[in-house]
């Protein structure tokens, strides 16, 4: 079983930057490609970017590219979300997830960390 431990969320104002953190338990990271997910107030979740088991391959919603980036550090067992360029309408709890298969479905998920955006 995969635990993940997500971090780092706050609030900010816009223009300003944020690290998202997910930590996994478990020997199996290395082997799972990993994403980040965020749901805002009334709103479904919806997909934001998605990083392979090797860090190979990145994917990225199309409001994000170019303001967010995505990677993966095996060795710690956790993936990163660096957030730049921050909007009010990014504001979201953001979960990360794991799965076994590239762009999902998706077996393993965190409790989520609360991003809120000031304008």
């Amino acid at each position: 079983q995969v635990q993940l431990v997500e971090s780092g969320g706050g609030l900010v104002q816009a223009g300003g930057s944020l690290r998202l953190s997910c930590a996994a338990s478990g020997p199996t990271f290395s082997s799972l490609h990993m994403a980040w997910f965020r749901q805002a107030p009334g709103r479904e979740r919806e997909f934001v970017a998605a990083i392979s088991w090797s860090g190979g391959s990145t994917d990225y919603l199309a409001s994000v590219q170019g303001r967010f980036t995505i990677n993966r550090d095996n060795a710690k067992n956790t993936v990163y979300l660096q957030m730049n360029s921050l909007k009010p309408e990014d504001t979201a709890v953001y979960s990360c997830a794991g799965g076994w298969r590239w762009k999902g479905p998706y077996n393993y998920w965190g409790q989520g960390t609360q991003v809120t955006v000031s304008s």
